[in-house]
C-alpha cells in the first residue's frame, strides 16, 4: 500500500514541510539505489561479454592487468555502469516524481514524454560518444606517443576512461530536456537563450576542457554537439512557448 501512494502522488498536490521534503528526498534515493542493485546483480554475469564491447574502440591494442585483483574490479566497475545505465528511466522518473508537487496540475501529465526524451537523450550522447568521440580520441592519444612510447593500456584506466566519457556525454546531452523544462517553469525563454549565445559557446569549450582528457579533438567533440543542442533547445522552447499560448483560453 505504501508503495502504491508513493508510486501515484505525483497525480495530487502536496504541500510538504522541509522535513517531508528530505523524507521525500530519502525515498527516491532508496528506490534509486535498489534499482540500480537489482540491474547490477542481473548484469554482472555479462561483464565479460560487456568488455568486449568497450574493447571495440581499441580492439587493435592489448589490454593489462597490472594487480592481482584489477580483472575482479573492472568487472564489478563494467556492471555498475550498464546498471545505471538500464535504470535510468526509473532514475530520470524518481527526479520528475521528486518535484511533481511544486508543478501546475496540468504540467504533470508530461512525466511520461519527459523520461522517454530524457532517456532517449542520454542513450544517443554515450551511443555518439561510443561510435564517434571515442574511436579519434583513443588513435589520437594513443597515436601521440609516437614510435618510442609503447603503449601498455591497464584495463581499469581503460574500463574508467570509456565509461566516464559515455556517461559525461550521456549528461551533457540531456541539456535540451533541461532547458526546455527551465522555459516550462518560466526561468529562462528562447529570447534570453538567443542573448546569451555568445556566452554559450565560451562555456561549451570551457565545459569540453574540464570534462574530457586535455586534448583539442576530445575537448571539440564535446564542445560541437553541445552547441547544436543549445540550438536545439532555443527552437524547442520557441515551439513549446507557441503551444502554451495556442492552449491559452481564449
Amino acid at each position: 500500500m505504501q508503495w502504491k501512494l508513493k508510486w501515484s502522488d505525483t497525480t495530487e498536490e502536496k504541500h510538504l514541510s522541509l522535513t517531508g521534503h528530505l523524507e521525500e528526498l530519502r525515498y527516491r534515493l532508496v528506490v534509486s539505489l535498489i534499482t540500480v542493485g537489482v540491474c547490477f546483480a542481473a548484469l554482472y554475469p555479462f561483464s565479460e561479454n560487456l568488455l568486449r564491447i568497450l574493447h571495440v574502440p581499441i580492439q587493435n591494442e592489448q589490454l593489462y592487468m597490472l594487480s592481482p585483483a584489477e580483472a575482479f574490479v573492472v568487472h564489478l566497475k563494467l556492471a555498475a555502469f550498464a546498471a545505471i545505465v538500464v535504470a535510468v528511466p526509473m532514475l530520470l522518473y524518481q527526479i520528475w516524481a521528486f518535484i511533481a508537487p511544486g508543478l501546475y496540475s496540468n504540467e504533470k501529465q508530461y512525466a511520461l514524454p519527459f523520461v522517454l526524451v530524457a532517456t532517449g537523450f542520454f542513450l544517443f550522447g554515450g551511443l555518439f560518444a561510443f561510435f564517434v568521440m571515442l574511436p579519434f580520441a583513443l588513435k589520437f592519444l594513443i597515436g601521440f606517443g609516437g614510435s618510442l612510447i609503447q603503449p601498455m593500456i591497464s584495463v581499469t584506466n581503460y574500463v574508467s576512461f570509456v565509461t566516464t566519457m559515455m556517461l559525461v556525454f550521456g549528461v551533457v546531452f540531456e541539456l535540451p530536456v533541461i532547458l526546455v523544462f527551465l522555459a516550462k517553469m518560466g526561468i529562462v525563454t528562447p529570447a534570453h537563450l538567443r542573448s546569451f549565445r555568445k556566452y554559450a559557446i565560451v562555456g561549451a569549450f570551457i565545459v569540453g576542457a574540464i570534462l574530457t582528457p586535455p586534448d583539442v579533438v576530445s575537448q571539440i567533440m564535446l564542445a560541437g554537439p553541445l552547441l547544436v543542442l543549445y540550438e536545439i533547445s532555443i527552437w524547442a522552447c520557441k515551439i513549446f512557448a507557441k503551444l502554451e499560448v495556442s492552449e491559452e483560453p481564449k
